[in-house]
């Protein structure tokens, strides 16, 4: 039977040409500057950001048209609806030490992703970019776009300059609370702009390194959400883990029930176990997700913490590592996989319920795809 699929992390682009005219002065002219905020760190990836085959028959990138992204990927794969997180500049530039400049292209972006992407296509789904090196302005955007539906979720950088259950940070959440939105963090700007050395140790010297390194960060950042008690202030918050693994998670979630059995008395706002209020208010996407031989192993980690309603599909689309539907379905259990694939963003997102599937299934992606002169790497 045909599984229907949501993906929740498609790296759709914003072009500048549509963010500089929403900007207003001085920062439009700083924008046509090229001024995009703190940057990289500058790791080589022979593999590049983007795919390089991910170019419409005319030569023009899929992730940066509307158009060409419904027709060469949506319709390609299938998809029945997609969240689009926009990771350019109005992303990166949460870590910019300018944060008035940051929010400004934040808006413009948003704006942009409104007014020009969701209009094309009903699949279409955003999120709200949001700058926590501002959280009043965080907080004013996210209940400026808090009754747009088809922006669902709010989104920020998890590059950080402290762990994201302190203080600082609340104002967003009370703010996503208020509209009922959940909050998702991204990785990729880890060390860059003001946030910390990108591990607990400092700085990498290669990109592998790095890129397997990132899960420290979400480590840190759930420990801290849990401890410091922000699903105990916000009881209704979702916090999304967008791109950060999967495997991880239960032996930390082991560790710190442990520790907390003993050290209660330090978080005295915390009445359950910590792993009790990870498994209601935190998900997780399934790229990257770990690939050990045999997939048993996986199979294993997904029973050890309720994958059925934490994991949600993602492809990472069209960035190098990304995964398509087909792979992904075929490592997650058939019992979860109805859940992973479509069910659980659909709860999470309030993504409109499923239309009858045809018994006629149509012509195969494959199919599909070469009949339109374009073709994904397998």
């Amino acid at each position: 039977m045909a599984l229907r699929t949501i993906d929740t992390d498609i790296h759709a682009v914003v072009p500048a040409s549509s963010i500089e005219p929403r900007l207003p002065q001085p920062w439009k002219l700083r924008f046509s500057m090229g001024d995009r905020g703190p940057g990289s760190l500058g790791y080589w990836n022979p593999n590049g950001v983007m795919r390089r085959d991910a170019v419409a028959p005319d030569g023009r990138r899929v992730e940066g048209d509307p158009h060409l992204l419904a027709r060469h990927f949506f319709d390609v794969h299938n998809l029945e609806f997609g969240i689009l997180n926009f990771t350019g500049p109005a992303l990166n530039l949460g870590l910019s030490p300018d944060p008035m400049y940051a929010a400004a292209v934040a808006t413009a972006a948003n704006d942009a992703v409104v007014e020009e992407w969701l209009p094309v296509d009903n699949r279409f789904y955003g999120s709200i970019t949001v700058t926590p090196n501002n959280p009043e302005a965080a907080a004013a955007e996210i209940r400026r776009l808090g009754h747009e539906e088809r922006m669902p979720q709010v989104l920020m950088v998890s590059g950080a300059r402290m762990p994201m259950g302190q203080a600082w940070f609340h104002p967003i959440y009370e703010a996503c609370a208020e509209v009922g939105k959940p909050i998702a963090i991204h990785p990729g700007s880890e060390g860059v702009g003001i946030s910390g050395p990108p591990t607990a140790v400092g700085y990498p010297t290669n990109y592998l390194e790095w890129h397997t390194d990132l899960v420290g960060s979400y480590i840190g950042h759930l420990v801290s959400m849990v401890t410091e008690g922000v699903f105990v202030k916000y009881p209704d918050l979702k916090f999304v883990l967008i791109e950060g693994g999967v495997s991880w998670l239960p032996p930390i979630l082991w560790r710190l029930d442990k520790n907390w059995k003993a050290l209660r008395q330090t978080a005295p706002w915390l009445e359950r176990p910590p792993s009790e209020y990870v498994y209601e208010h935190v998900l997780l996407t399934t790229q990257p997700i770990e690939e050990p031989e045999p997939i048993g192993f996986l199979h294993q980690m997904l029973a050890m913490f309720p994958a059925e309603h934490m994991l949600m599909f993602a492809t990472d689309f069209p960035h190098w590592d990304n995964d398509m539907p087909d792979f992904t379905a075929r490592l997650i259990p058939e019992h979860l996989r109805r859940n992973v694939m479509s069910e659980t963003a659909r709860r999470l997102y309030r993504l409109p319920a499923p239309a009858p599937m045809s018994d006629n299934p149509g012509p195969t992606l494959l199919q599909v795809s070469e009949q339109q002169g374009f073709k994904f790497m397998e």
